[in-house]
Order: structure tokens, then C-alpha cells, then sequence
């Protein structure tokens, strides 16, 4: 049987830190950022560990 590929574009969005929690990075950090206030920004910035309800979605995505 073929090997499982792992999905092109979960790759480039999350990352599996050492203890198997799945982090992401969070959205609205693209565009209209003159609008929005610099603690909102920074806030925005920061990684996020992936729901509970999403974790089991996006392990299958990785191939784990």
C-alpha cells in the first residue's frame, strides 16, 4: 500500500510542538492594519494552540 502524502497547505499553517499540542497562527493579520488598534495587532500576532473540536481534522491532514 502506498504511503500516506501529507496535505501541501496544512503543512504551511500549523506545527506540532514537542508536547503534541497543534499550533497556529491566528487571522486578520493581513490587510486594513491601520485601522485596527496596536494591541488588537498585537494580540492578533501570537500563535494559538488549534481547538479540541479541529485537532483531529488537522493530525489526519499531517499525516499523524
Amino acid at each position: 500500500m502506498p504511503k500516506q502524502k501529507t496535505h501541501s497547505g496544512s503543512k504551511k499553517r500549523f506545527k506540532i510542538t514537542g508536547s503534541g499540542k497543534i499550533m497556529k497562527q491566528q487571522a486578520g493579520m493581513r490587510h486594513n492594519l491601520e485601522g485596527k488598534s496596536s494591541v488588537r495587532t498585537r494580540r492578533l500576532n501570537q500563535d494559538k494552540v488549534v481547538s479540541s473540536a479541529d485537532h483531529k481534522g488537522v493530525k489526519r491532514l499531517l499525516g499523524r
